[in-house]
């Protein structure tokens, strides 16, 4: 995936672009060290996002969430 991504990192957008690319490799990343899907990882993130109380986001590291 990396390798696939070189040339496209030249074309984010912006930096902040950049930052967030960044951000979503890392999670996914993690979320595979961790054992999981990432894409089942990511899905059950953003499913859950929008009525999580925001003191409590550490809940959806990949290493808290148990998908099964």
């Amino acid at each position: 995936m990396i390798v696939l991504g070189r040339k496209n990192f030249l074309f984010a957008g912006s930096d902040t672009g950049g930052k967030r690319m960044a951000a979503i490799y890392t999670l996914t990343q993690s979320a595979k060290l961790g054992g999981l899907d990432p894409n089942a990882y990511l899905a059950h993130v953003l499913e859950h996002l929008g009525d999580h109380p925001i003191h409590r986001i550490d809940d959806f590291l990949p290493w808290r969430i148990s998908l099964s």
